[in-house]
């Protein structure tokens, strides 16, 4: 690839001034070439900041780029992503695909109806150490029978002062699973194997505490919140055999290496349609469990992914 690919950045908050904008600056496979954000004011002072324009409209951003990246809260993603995929852009999103199944369903739909390039930035399946838990997680399985597996996620994020307090939708009920769910779920899916049944564990609601039912048998048991007060988050996975025991610690994973990699993929498939790791398939499937959770919770029994 010699001509980087030009990025308008849909975004003029926190992540979009610290993680994605300067992803696409500099030397690299993509380009800024453009911010539009719902208030002109901080559109114009981000802009100015990376040099490249404040665009007044989505028509304009979609003018200046030939792929979009999300730094907004996932129902917003939901609206403007279906909106891009139709002008033919490329897409770089965020997890969720939206707030709600039906708006994750209405992202994918677009994608496959325009057949745009999309890439879901679910950062900790982009590194190596990742990849080798997947591997290691399956020859578990192979070997051995797996009876059972926990999962935690835990940060101070949510609390006040915390670097992502301020995302109301992340404050919401049900933030905490709509947020980290989809990063844990996904790791906890792939090491044990298709989720087919979750319920929802009553408990405070900064906490959220879930039992998931696998394929294969094995028995979950997945938590996570974004209000413990912790020195660093922690993310973990430990799966239990008759075989022996795997423990995977997300701690140490370097995310300018899973984001830089997340660039380069994307840049990748928007030039040469090669495969991406997480694809807005695969963040639908995430969506559909956290759905089933949320049902659990409302019913107050064991949900069927899908059913």
């Amino acid at each position: 690839m010699t001509t980087p690919v030009r990025i308008g950045l849909v975004g003029t908050g926190y992540h979009a001034r610290r993680v994605h904008a300067p992803l696409h600056s500099g030397d690299g496979p993509t380009r800024l070439a453009g911010i539009w954000g719902r208030d002109p004011h901080k559109t114009a002072a981000i802009a100015a900041d990376f040099g490249v324009p404040a665009c007044a409209s989505l028509d304009e951003l979609f003018e200046r780029c030939e792929a979009v990246d999300f730094a907004v809260p996932p129902d917003v993603q939901a609206q403007v992503a279906v909106q891009a995929a139709e002008a033919g852009k490329a897409l770089m999103l965020e997890k969720p695909l939206g707030l709600t199944l039906a708006e994750a369903e209405r992202v994918a739909g677009a994608v496959r109806t325009a057949g745009v390039p999309a890439i879901v930035a679910m950062a900790k399946r982009f590194h190596p150490r990742t990849e080798e838990f997947i591997a290691a997680a399956a020859e578990l399985r192979a070997s051995s029978r797996v009876l059972g597996l926990t999962a935690r996620f835990f940060h101070s994020g949510f609390l006040p002062g915390g670097s992502i307090g301020a995302d109301t939708w992340r404050l919401a009920e049900h933030g905490a699973l709509r947020d980290l769910g989809p990063h844990l779920l996904d790791l906890v899916e792939l090491a044990a194997g298709p989720i087919t049944a979750v319920r929802f564990e009553p408990a405070d609601g900064a906490y959220c505490a879930v039992t998931t039912r696998h394929e294969s048998g094995v028995v979950g048991q997945v938590a996570m919140s974004g209000a413990i007060r912790i020195d660093r988050p922690l993310t973990d996975v430990e799966v239990y055999s008759d075989g022996g025991h795997l423990h995977f610690n997300a701690a140490e994973i370097e995310h300018q290496h899973t984001w830089n990699r997340i660039r380069d993929e994307f840049a990748a498939t928007v030039r040469t349609g090669s495969s991406v790791t997480v694809d807005v398939d695969r963040a639908l499937q995430m969506s559909q469990v956290i759905d089933a959770i949320e049902r659990s919770a409302r019913e107050g029994n064991q949900i069927e992914v899908n059913g």
